[in-house]
């Protein structure tokens, strides 16, 4: 089976790559420009053209597609990278499973329906299939080492249309890796004030931890980058340990942590749905128990 790696960042290539090649030993990855490093047998590249967005590719990578008929094409799921999932369905009429959530050899894929309320098992009915797989749903234990054995180029196709850039904002960056972290401290409107953020960065040290958020902490209230907002349309992490820090428990939170080997949940509500989706509770003022555990940690 051949297997077709789509990704946007270093990180999410590395991880589909390496992840893909405990499904089949075929693994090609497409690459636009030389910006990424590739672990992959093959590697398709298309030529950067100047003053063209990722969106214009999108001709050049279907018609690569549907030359070699991969079996499986694995995408990262990024806001462009989706866009262009679905063009290429529509174009091609093949079948994009999203929010997958395992995906097994025989092309069986879970995935999250009704807000992530369900969990659907799905297998494509065309004959090759696209699949949206977010961070951490292929990670290995270590990343093998895979040398490019062949690159082949892509002629790059002319869009119809071109999209045109108008303005450009850099975004602060954010350097939190939340996915691949082993200890993730999620916080919520229990925290009362921006200056109480400080108690929680204390015990994420001392716990070696990141921290997430709920998304009003994001979006209403703005103390956290929208990037840290753990969620059904956010960031859906699988750490060793989570750790929820005034988090009342909503479905839309608890998709996104629900792969979380353990969940500690702090509230000082006894009946807050967070606890039935947790192994331990402490039922207490969250500005008494955390210091308490900055204390018991540091």
């Amino acid at each position: 089976m051949r297997i077709m790696v789509l990704a946007e960042t270093q990180k999410a290539l590395t991880e589909l790559c390496a992840g893909a090649s405990r499904i089949s030993p075929q693994v090609e990855a497409v690459l636009i420009g030389d910006q990424l490093k590739v672990v992959a047998d093959t590697l398709w590249q298309i030529p950067a053209q100047e003053n063209a967005m990722l969106e214009d590719y999108t001709e050049s990578i279907a018609a690569l597609i549907e030359q070699e008929k991969p079996e499986l094409i694995v995408v990262e799921p990024t806001k462009r990278y989706k866009l262009i999932a679905g063009r290429i369905a529509a174009m091609l009429g093949i079948t994009v499973i999203t929010d997958v959530l395992e995906l097994e050899q025989d092309l069986v894929a879970k995935r999250m329906v009704y807000g992530g309320t369900a969990i659907r098992t799905e297998k494509a009915a065309s004959g090759y299939t696209m699949v949206m797989v977010g961070s951490g749903v292929l990670k290995t234990e270590s990343v093998p080492e895979i040398t490019v054995r062949e690159e082949k180029p892509v002629p790059f196709i002319e869009p119809k249309i071109r999209l045109k850039r108008i303005a450009r904002e850099e975004k602060e960056k954010v350097t939190i890796d939340l996915p691949g972290a082993k200890v993730v401290l999620g916080i919520g409107r229990g925290i009362a004030e921006h200056k109480d953020l400080e108690m929680v960065k204390q015990l994420a040290l001392a716990v070696k931890g990141e921290i997430g958020c709920t998304r009003p902490i994001a979006e209403a209230e703005k103390w956290m980058p929208k990037e840290t907002y753990l969620g059904v349309s956010g960031v859906i992490i699988a750490p060793e340990i989570y750790i929820a820090i005034g988090i009342s428990g909503q479905i839309q939170h608890t998709v996104g942590i629900n792969r979380s080997k353990t969940v500690v949940s702090i509230n000082k509500e006894k009946s807050a749905p967070i606890f039935k989706q947790s192994d331990y509770g402490i039922v207490g003022d969250l500005y008494k128990v955390v210091p308490a555990l900055i204390k018991h940690f540091g």
